[in-house]
């Protein structure tokens, strides 16, 4: 009985073709989100630094930004159509919430309306600051999750003077709250009675229950950066878009669960 005639390789080629992922091409997708040129797109796929759905792309990938997971040097880039991602610096007395029974402002009252947003983690009533609004789900998780290690700064003017070398050393160290000890913290005191503290935990006002431990009740408490985003020059009430370096900055803290780096500002000096 004789084979089946191979088909001619123009049709198989064709059927390859119509096999493959159909969309948009992936150095495209990458470029849109400030990733790079297309060119140097192309590179980061050659090199094999680009995963789709946890698989090493090759150049002529095509993907759904709406449903396929897209990963540079394993950090997970939000590619989805519509996606958002703002920086606000939250006033005191707005709540860190959708909606308040009670009628007070909200941080979504403070960015515009639509698209449909949310706040990542909580700064309380009292406590000022960098919050980050998105409609980012995937970095949203990622950022509040505390084994992930993504830093929160924050200054702190405190009550009863001067902090002393002990209670310095006690917030570095971690202190026992009634939900459990505290991660060490970096801290400084760059003048008396003014606090600099970095933690990576998310507890409910942690900064505040901690200083109260060592003595030193917090007067006022403002956050001044999340992971790598800062902004000094955003005042409070205001609020901008992050832009594609900041928001690919802070994808990569968040894979970080082992905490980021010390640096030279948190010398560990009373």
């Amino acid at each position: 009985m004789m084979s089946e005639p191979e088909p001619p390789l123009w049709e198989q080629q064709w059927e390859q073709h119509r096999s493959l992922p159909q969309g948009e091409r992936l150095q495209k997708v990458l470029a849109s989100v400030g990733l790079g040129s297309r060119r140097s797109c192309e590179d980061l796929i050659e090199a094999g630094r680009v995963t789709v759905n946890g698989e090493i792309a090759v150049l002529g990938r095509r993907v759904d930004p709406n449903h396929d997971q897209i990963a540079v040097d394993n950090v997970p880039i939000g590619v989805r159509p519509g996606l958002v991602h703002y920086l606000l610096n939250k006033p005191a007395g707005v709540i860190t919430a959708s909606s308040d029974p009670h009628g007070r402002r909200t941080v979504l009252d403070l960015v515009p309306e639509s698209p449909r947003v949310f706040a990542v983690g909580r700064l309380d009533l009292d406590t000022e600051g960098l919050l980050v609004v998105t409609n980012d789900g995937d970095l949203a998780q990622h950022i509040a999750h505390p084994r992930h290690g993504v830093d929160k700064e924050y200054l702190a003017e405190v009550d009863a003077g001067p902090v002393s070398a002990g209670a310095l050393r006690r917030l570095r160290e971690g202190v026992e709250l009634d939900d459990g000890p505290t991660a060490p913290a970096r801290v400084s005191q760059p003048e008396p009675g003014i606090l600099r503290l970095v933690i990576h935990e998310g507890r409910n006002r942690q900064v505040r229950r901690m200083c109260e431990v060592v003595g030193h009740p917090v007067l006022r408490l403002v956050r001044t950066r999340i992971g790598p985003i800062t902004d000094r020059s955003l005042a409070p009430g205001h609020w901008r878009q992050l832009d594609p370096a900041e928001v690919l900055a802070l994808a990569r803290a968040v894979r970080s669960e082992s905490g980021n780096p010390a640096d030279d500002r948190y010398d560990q000096s009373p």
